[in-house]
């Protein structure tokens, strides 16, 4: 199912109907500020399975999750001053930093080293979906540009795909911060020239 909803001012109505979805253990896919994503609730079982199995992508290998602010990330990571200051300058936007997370991120997300990667996109329907849902949820590339290719691709497996409107396809920047060390993991669209 095709959902349109609009980019720069989200409908509630809209945005209530997807967090129901991804309570009952939904898969959505939903614009971010790099690619279209397909994600579900971070602490829902069925879904998080769900999209492993989608993705073709073992167990032990997380996905990353997507928080709406740096006080979410403070829940879901350690977040030192140094960590804090770097990603408050560069949040909302296009990077994926990895952090140690914390006991509230379930075990099958994190990686052997401890580590998550967390998002805060800037995008106003991602956000809305995770303030309204009140935690984070699972991101991963729906690999197509646009809510009909992925609708042709995964119609069988998700439960809404959300019509953000166009994107400009590129990864986020994905950076390591992990003892106060960034280290520049992939150079994506997020500009990485103040880390290094």
């Amino acid at each position: 199912m095709i959902t349109s909803i609009n980019p720069d001012n989200p409908q509630q109505r809209l945005i209530d109907m997807v967090c129901e979805t991804l309570d009952r253990g939904g898969l959505i896919a939903y614009p971010t500020d790099t690619f279209y994503g397909m994600g579900c609730d971070l602490y829902n079982k069925k879904g998080v399975q769900r999209i492993h199995q989608l993705k073709n992508r073992p167990l032990k290998k997380p996905f990353s999750i997507i928080c709406n602010s740096l006080k979410g990330i403070s829940q879901y990571a350690k977040v030192s001053d140094y960590a804090y200051k770097t990603m408050r300058r560069l949040l909302p936007g296009p990077y994926t930093f990895i952090l140690e997370g914390t006991k509230l991120v379930p075990k099958i997300m994190l990686t052997k080293r401890k580590t998550v990667g967390i998002r805060v996109p800037d995008n106003n329907i991602c956000l809305a979906i995770v303030e309204t849902l009140g935690r984070p949820i699972i991101t991963t590339s729906a690999i197509h540009e646009d809510p009909y290719s992925i609708d042709d691709a995964f119609s069988s497996s998700l439960d809404i795909i959300i019509d953000g409107g166009a994107l400009h396809p590129e990864p986020s920047s994905v950076i390591s911060l992990i003892d106060d060390y960034p280290e520049v993991i992939r150079e994506g669209k997020g500009d990485i020239s103040s880390l290094l």
